[in-house]
């Protein structure tokens, strides 16, 4: 899987329609498909049988990635593969998770004791084999490294998250928690008496599929966007805040990189897992440098071609792809990042795909460093919470109004679905990365300003449009539902939305570009 997915479209390879089964084992590992059968059908691949025991939806790990932010350069590439292990292993437990439902329903202590303490083992062994790379590095082995090795299961009732909520966590209208993980309810509304767990393995307890074959989203994870109270801020908390203003540089500059008409796909990440095929477990769309894979060098990244009308611009934009789930398979259905990881029906080109730099409220920016990374938002937030969270939904017309961050919206007929990320726009002034790929940049704070002495650097200001179908939601279930692929035990929640870039401007687009921000200009 380390080369790039092209969809070939030909009636049997990408269109075949989905086998009624909602799981099927094989082509290595557990395959998703789309089904529309009855929940509570025993072939259903999921156990819908009510019992006393508390039902796990999915596996909350600790997120050691984020903890680890200080790694020796030279370790960090074996650091990234352990890493990407510690994300199999999960992925692994999940799919055991899903797979035994009957036998979860016969045993109070199945899930802990076939599942958990597993999988708790093999973390030890991985989480050993880091501190082993960061000594061998010459850097100091993390303290407690070990107790990240323990991970919980995540009731369908009541889902948590690790590090609490801020933010959007206003449960302004004293509503119950909604199935996203969050405290608040500030972007939906309350279910009409909806069993508010709504999740079996990613399933319904209404006795929907619940999408995904059971593995999301599911009715609750979605709102009718002309019900919700205005509440246009972009972001989570201060996370994604818009950085352009009246004052300081106003300018901006926008380039032009198509849509992924050229279909090119994967499933790795070089930011965050280099060197590891199917890295990411999700499909990317890429638009920009074609050159991305998980084992392309930086020379490799500034050799490639791109879809840039700027010939300049040989910048890596990608972020995963919406499905929509149709019953219908695409071409990676048996294939790893596609179907054996959750991600099926048919991936939807985005109509629009705007790319626009902007610059600060406060002061000039600075020219960003070539193979700058910068990820925003957080592929894990349905677990971790919303710390890195950066996730905005709304719909054509509504954008100005409505900004949802845990919820999926549902666009009136001639409005379409619009995905916005703003990324962080604050730069340490040394470092194109780091250990946890957050560090070195930041978000502005509310009055525009960095912090901690960082630069303003533009911000990139992503603003993806696409034409779907409305879902329909009927006695709690939901028909048509879209989802942007994810690991699958974040269960394709709104939250877990992101964005990534790899900066190769050459030096003089760049020059241009902040000359153009600086100057109020609108460059192009």
């Amino acid at each position: 899987m380390g080369r790039n997915i092209r969809k070939r479209r030909t009636p049997l390879a990408t269109k075949a329609i989905a086998a009624s089964a909602a799981l099927a084992l094989g082509g290595g590992g557990l395959v998703w498909a789309n089904f529309y059968a009855s929940a509570h059908e025993d072939n259903s691949g999921w156990n819908r049988t009510k019992s006393t025991n508390a039902r796990v939806a999915t596996i909350n790990c600790p997120d050691v990635g984020q903890k680890l932010t200080k790694v020796p350069r030279s370790a960090r590439r074996g650091v990234a593969k352990e890493l990407a292990l510690l994300d199999r292993q999960v992925t692994d437990a999940y799919k055991r998770l899903a797979e035994t439902r009957q036998a979860q329903a016969g045993d109070a202590n199945y899930v802990n004791n076939a599942i958990l303490s597993p999988l708790k083992s093999k973390r030890v062994a991985t989480l050993d084999r880091i501190g082993i790379n960061i000594n061998r590095a010459g850097g100091k082995r993390p303290q407690n490294l070990d107790q990240l090795a323990q991970c919980q299961g995540v009731p369908a009732e009541q889902p948590q998250t690790n590090d609490g909520q801020q933010g959007d966590d206003q449960n302004q209208d004293g509503q119950d928690q909604n199935n996203d993980g969050q405290d608040q309810n500030q972007d939906g509304q309350n279910n009409d008496g909806q069993d508010q767990g709504g999740q079996d393995g990613g399933g319904q307890d209404q006795g929907g599929n619940g999408g995904q074959a059971g593995n999301g989203p599911s009715a609750d994870d979605f709102v009718d966007i002309t019900q919700v109270q205005g509440n246009a801020q972009l972001g989570v908390g201060a996370n994604g805040l818009p950085a352009n203003g009246d004052g300081g540089s106003t300018g901006s500059f926008t380039t032009s990189c198509g849509t992924n008409e050229n279909e090119n796909r994967n499933s790795d990440n070089v930011i965050v897992a280099p060197g590891v095929s199917n890295g990411a477990q999700h499909q990317h769309d890429y638009v920009g440098n074609q050159a991305n894979n998980a084992f392309a060098s930086d020379q490799d990244l500034a050799n490639g071609d791109t879809t840039c009308q700027n010939q300049g611009d040989r910048s890596s934009y990608f972020w995963p792809v919406l499905r929509v789930q149709d019953g219908q398979n695409d071409i990676d259905a048996n294939a790893p990042g596609g179907g054996q990881d959750g991600n099926v029906g048919t991936i939807v080109q985005a109509s629009e795909a705007q790319l626009k730099f902007v610059g600060n409220k406060n002061s000039d920016v600075v020219a960003m460093p070539q193979a700058l990374r910068i990820i925003t938002g957080d592929a894990k937030s349905f677990v971790n919470g919303n710390n890195n969270a950066n996730a905005n939904w709304s719909c054509t017309g509504f954008e100005d109004k409505v900004q949802l961050h845990d919820k999926l919206p549902i666009c009136p007929e001639g409005s379409s679905v619009v995905r916005t990320s703003n990324f962080q726009s604050c730069w340490d002034g040394q470092n194109i990365d780091s250990a946890n790929h957050r560090t070195h940049v930041a978000f502005v704070q509310g009055d525009g300003t960095c912090a901690n002495g960082f630069q303003a650097i533009p911000q990139l200001q992503v603003r993806l449009v696409y034409d779907v179908q409305a879902p329909q939601i009927q006695n709690g279930q939901v028909q048509n539902a879209f989802a942007v692929d994810s690991f699958p035990d974040q269960l394709h929640k709104a939250i877990t939305d992101h964005n990534d870039f790899i900066n190769f401007f050459d030096e003089n687009t760049m020059n241009e570009m902040v000359q153009c921000i600086n100057s109020g200009q609108d460059c192009q």
